[in-house]
């Protein structure tokens, strides 16, 4: 379990990252999710078609000999784009009382596990601050 709430405390061990924070300086707690960005596949998709286009115009090539490599290096771009099963990075962020700010990158896998974790301390949050007005 990477988040371990205490009576008092909340503690967070994920690989080597770890903080331990009470109850009352922390601010704000949740799961952040960024997109992936393709910069290097979006450039060579870009690289192919100018190349290509280059062939096209400038060079006198009977029977469209330039499609076929264009056309094999577009089907490697895409298989690399495609490769990898993670579409999003997700990061446990803190925001505390002293406005210290962590982000700690995990593993898709163990975003539900956090994520229900991180739920069960802001029911438990909300349930002192009722607590404390009533």
């Amino acid at each position: 379990m990477p988040l371990t709430i205490l009576p008092d405390k909340i503690r967070f061990h994920y690989k080597s990252e770890s903080w331990q924070y009470n109850f009352d300086e922390i601010k704000e707690i949740g799961l952040l999710k960024k997109k992936k960005k393709y910069f290097l596949e979006n450039g060579a998709f870009i690289a192919v078609t100018a190349a290509a286009y280059y062939c096209m115009i400038f060079f006198d090539l009977e029977n469209l000999y330039y499609i076929i490599p264009a056309i094999l290096c577009y089907s490697l771009i895409v298989a690399a784009m495609f490769n990898d099963k993670t579409e999003s990075i997700y990061f446990v962020f803190v925001k505390d009382i002293y406005k210290n700010q962590i982000r700690t990158k995990i593993e898709s896998k163990d975003r539900t596990l956090i994520g229900k974790q991180i739920d069960y301390y802001l029911e438990l949050q909300f349930e002192r601050s009722i607590k404390r007005t009533a």
